[in-house]
């Protein structure tokens, strides 16, 4: 089923005041604590999903939502083919150590794939939304929608440009990216990286290590809006909706690569 255009620009609102929250927050000398799984909360995270989900419930009621802090909590509703994914804050890392490469998150998933997704960096006044008719960027001032620009990525030069987690890096992305000799590399946080391969500022983006669907299925949206691709290790796409599967961490993703080009990814280089 299509995106309305009310749900698109909904899912937008959303994230525009869930990024007021966030930057009210920033500005005072907030503390962090570690949840369970070892990972950083604060009180931006728990304030910035509250607004979400009740921006979504009455957007979208019928629809569950899986939001990070909330499955944190052990409020984990039943999902059927059409859900939401949210992460309030992602770069927690990154908005602690107050660096402003954070984001937050809101994708609509259908049927295992990214309907649409919301990225919006507050703290830069970058937002960038994409549905499968296209994406975009806009400016922000103030919270509010500015101009907006279509994006699109780029066709692959030389020498090849790779992004990878500012604050997440793995030998073996590292292994990764030697073997592309001659290959720029550029650091970036949170869902930020799919953006600069989405707007063509990057070419590929390799994750050789843990991320969640939240992390990933808005960025994941913006980037196939714009006419790239993230599939997993052995070439097949990126999913969304593994809640249950044996032995494995529900809803944690498996090694992935975005990118601009097919061309780009050879299955199983380098990785195992």
């Amino acid at each position: 089923m299509p995106v309305s255009p009310q749900l698109a620009d909904g899912m937008i609102t959303a994230a525009l005041a869930a990024g007021r929250a966030i930057m009210a927050v920033y500005a005072t000398d907030f503390e962090a604590r570690d949840k369970s799984d070892r990972t950083p909360v604060t009180e931006a995270d728990e304030t910035a999903e509250a607004i979400i989900l009740e921006h979504l419930a009455r957007l979208a009621p019928e629809v569950p939502v899986i939001a990070e802090e909330s499955v944190a909590a052990g409020r984990i509703p039943e999902i059927g083919k059409r859900f939401f994914l949210v992460d309030p804050l992602d770069g927690t890392r990154e908005f602690i150590g107050r660096r402003d490469e954070f984001t937050v998150n809101i994708a609509l998933i259908e049927d295992g794939r990214p309907l649409a997704g919301v990225v919006y960096a507050p703290a830069l006044g970058r937002l960038f939304a994409g549905t499968e008719g296209g994406a975009v960027e806009f400016e922000i001032e103030d919270f509010r929608l500015g101009t907006a620009r279509p994006i699109a990525v780029a066709r692959p030069g030389s020498p090849l440009r790779v992004v990878a987690s500012r604050s997440h890096r793995t030998a073996e992305t590292d292994r990764f990216i030697a073997e592309y000799p001659g290959a720029e590399t550029v650091s970036a946080g949170s869902s930020l990286k799919f953006c600069l391969v989405a707007s063509g500022a990057a070419d590929l983006y390799p994750r050789l290590g843990r991320t969640m669907e939240w992390d990933t299925a808005a960025g994941h949206a913006v980037l196939a809006g714009a006419g790239g691709i993230v599939v997993k290790a052995d070439g097949s796409p990126l999913d969304y909706g593994r809640a249950e599967q044996a032995n494995e961490t529900p809803f944690a993703n498996p090694w992935f690569f975005a990118a601009s080009d097919s061309a780009l990814i050879e299955p199983g280089r380098a990785v195992l």
